[in-house]
């Protein structure tokens, strides 16, 4: 539980009175909500709270953590995110590092459409050709080098992939689904050692961290620009393999008839040769 007296204080000076209810008044000293405030949203003696924010007293039962989320205005992935924060899932959830062969079948199939699997540390386990030439030869990387934060935190134009609006909400969204992963996993060695390493070698991700945002990734428009058939537009549609919550496959697909479709048909091709 060492990490849910900083979520619960986060999110609560990320609240504002009006969008509870509340007057805003002219002599509060702290953003957000006071303790007084969510304990009284959340029907709760106010001690009790300021237990909860202070990481002593005994694990919160769902009950009170349902009624936090709804004091707190949380997010239907931010409610998982603290449920599994207060130790509340029904059972510790664990990674496996096998890919489903019906998965690798798949993506092997979609010759036309740029295909990979993702693990919840965002290393790619699995991925068809289009996807390698699209994302520069995947299969000649070590396997430090196959992971999607770390390709985004250490690259060398990083300020202004974070200030490119459509690049830099891919970068947050990375993120905060990583930080879903973290709760999830919370034993698990490869997150836990990804999170210290950017940490420790980015501002940057260390400024997004500090923000504890919480979201499960779906889907985004990303614009790709290929050395050899030129940007490329592409709606990443990222999806949960079945019975897998560990994994994702992740598909790159443009609109029919564009010139990102007719630049992708390209690199296919170029694939064969």
């Amino acid at each position: 539980m060492n990490q849910l007296p900083e979520f619960l204080r986060d999110r609560r000076a990320k609240v504002k009175p009006g969008e509870v209810g509340l007057p805003e008044g002219q002599r509060r000293r702290t953003p957000g909500l006071r303790r007084q405030e969510v304990a009284h949203l959340a029907g709760m003696s106010v001690d009790y709270y300021i237990r909860l924010e202070q990481g002593r007293g005994p694990r919160p039962s769902k009950q009170v953590l349902n009624a936090l989320a709804r004091a707190l205005m949380l997010t239907q992935d931010e409610r998982t995110h603290l449920f599994r924060l207060a130790g509340q899932p029904l059972e510790p959830a664990r990674r496996r590092a096998d890919v489903p062969p019906g998965m690798l079948h798949l993506i092997a199939f979609l010759e036309d459409v740029p295909a990979y699997v993702m693990d919840a540390a965002y290393n790619l386990v699995a991925w068809n050709p289009l996807a390698s030439a699209l994302m520069g030869s995947l299969e000649t990387r070590a396997p430090h080098d196959l992971n999607v934060i770390r390709w985004c935190f250490t690259a060398s134009d990083l300020a202004d992939h974070l200030n490119d609006e459509e690049k830099g909400a891919f970068a947050r969204a990375s993120v905060a689904d990583l930080r879903v992963a973290a709760g999830r996993y919370p034993d698990d060695p490869d997150i836990q050692a990804l999170v210290a390493e950017m940490l420790g070698c980015s501002v940057e991700f260390a400024l997004l961290w500090a923000q504890h945002e919480v979201r499960v990734r779906r889907e985004q428009r990303k614009r790709i620009s290929h050395p050899t058939v030129g940007v490329i537009d592409v709606i990443c549609q990222v999806m949960f393999v079945p019975d897998r919550d560990d994994l994702r496959l992740v598909l790159y697909t443009a609109e029919p008839g564009s010139a990102s479709h007719h630049a992708l048909r390209t690199l296919r091709q170029l694939t064969l040769t």
